[in-house]
């Protein structure tokens, strides 16, 4: 691993101390998802509505990012990165000692998520900033698969601590008080990145320019496609097919280790054929994944439609990484990291606009019209992603830095 990102990165930056806390936060956040869900199910009682409600308060920082990376529009990204990392220890300790009201842990959901839409522009601008030239895609494929080694870990505990407890719901605060420890020593680990990158010369990080046009609107395609599996995959198997939180953190590590071995191929395959094949060629796979995942129940005894769902899932959670074809087509088309840095944050925010109202429609969908609905919609949408994606065209044959 150390061999493979030294090729990728270049020596006189600190992308060792940027990976060991994005490594930390991420065994963070493993422990969270693994929980999160059956929390909200069992313990909370959130029904299928309830979570698309739940899911708008999660994404509204999303929505909100564009606002506050305006009013810190002098920081570097090095010091956005370190914010977010504080934002969202404060909302995984308060998690972790608040009862389980709907209020309360909305709340907390929202100051945690603050933090960590925050975090995520930063992760792909510093991963690009600190690559080699040329290795755009690997960079992002690298990040990837470190992430989802820490999310892995996670996920493991998880594993492990249901297996061993018989009472389940016992088990959720002690997981958010080990969640906001290892991000507490993330947040420590990030405090060594003394990186001062160049702000947005447009002072703001809200930034639209004609030709980044399509990369919008990608992102609002697949903000759109993404949430549904993100908010209601997961939830379909523990409201429709009652899995527990052990059985949900064991498809969230099978997907970690899939993404994690497929990343790499993946960020090489871009810098290869280029992110326009990339980003069509995922929606065969995402038309399969849809159909089974709303009607296997309809073709399959249910204990086997559970298998198909489940594997489906992990499907999903594969064709994903496809999403980093966008960023490395704004890397390419930018004239600056400047403008690539403030792209890619705006992207984020405009990704999250239309996410946040696919969460509420997709909880009412579900409630109403059934899951065989909603995921006919996910198809719909990764379609006009891929068939908008067609209409790009490429001019360069490697990704251009500035």
């Amino acid at each position: 691993m150390r061999i493979l990102s030294g090729n990728i990165f270049r020596e006189n930056t600190r992308y060792k101390a940027f990976f060991l806390s994005l490594l930390l936060s991420a065994i963070g956040f493993g422990l969270y998802k693994g929980v999160i869900d059956n929390y909200l199910a069992e313990s909370v009682r959130i029904n299928e509505f309830d979570r698309g409600l739940t899911e708008f308060f999660r994404e509204l920082p999303g929505l909100l990012l564009v606002v506050v990376l305006a009013i810190f529009y002098r920081f570097s990204a090095e010091k956005m990165y370190k914010m977010g990392l504080v934002i969202m220890v404060l909302g995984m300790v308060m998690q972790a000692v608040i009862a389980p009201s709907k209020l309360l842990v909305i709340m907390a959901i929202f100051i945690y998520s603050l933090g960590e839409h925050i975090q995520l522009g930063m992760k792909n601008t510093l991963s690009l900033e600190y690559s080699k030239d040329g290795s755009g895609g690997q960079a992002l494929g690298f990040q990837n698969s470190i992430y989802q080694i820490g999310n892995l870990a996670g996920y493991a505990v998880v594993i492990a601590a249901f297996a061993l407890v018989a009472s389940g719901t016992s088990l959720f605060r002690p997981v958010f008080f080990g969640a906001a420890a290892f991000m507490s020593v993330a947040m420590l680990a990030s405090f060594r990145l003394t990186g001062n990158s160049d702000t947005d010369k447009s002072k703001s990080r809200f930034y639209f320019k004609k030709k980044f046009t399509k990369y919008y609107w990608l992102e609002v395609f697949y903000g759109a496609r993404k949430q549904v599996f993100f908010t209601f995959g997961p939830y379909v198997l523990i409201l429709f097919y009652k899995a527990d939180a052990g059985v949900i953190s064991l498809l969230f590590a099978v997907s970690a280790i899939a993404c994690f071995l497929i990343a790499p191929f993946v960020g090489k395959l871009i810098d290869r054929i280029g992110y326009k094949p990339v980003m069509i060629g995922d929606t065969i796979i995402l038309v399969v994944v849809c159909f089974f995942y709303g009607f296997a129940h309809h073709i399959f005894p249910m204990h086997v439609a559970f298998v198909v769902c489940c594997v489906n899932y992990v499907l999903d959670s594969v064709i994903s990484l496809a999403s980093m074809a966008s960023n490395v087509y704004v890397q390419d088309i930018s004239d600056s990291k400047e403008e690539m840095r403030a792209t890619i944050s705006t992207g984020i925010s405009v990704n999250h606009f239309i996410t946040i109202f696919i969460a509420l429609l997709g909880g009412w969908i579900w409630k109403v019209l059934g899951i065989e609905t909603l995921f006919i919609l996910s198809a719909v949408l990764g379609l006009c992603n891929s068939a908008y994606a067609a209409t790009i065209r490429t001019g360069r044959t490697s990704p251009r830095r500035a």
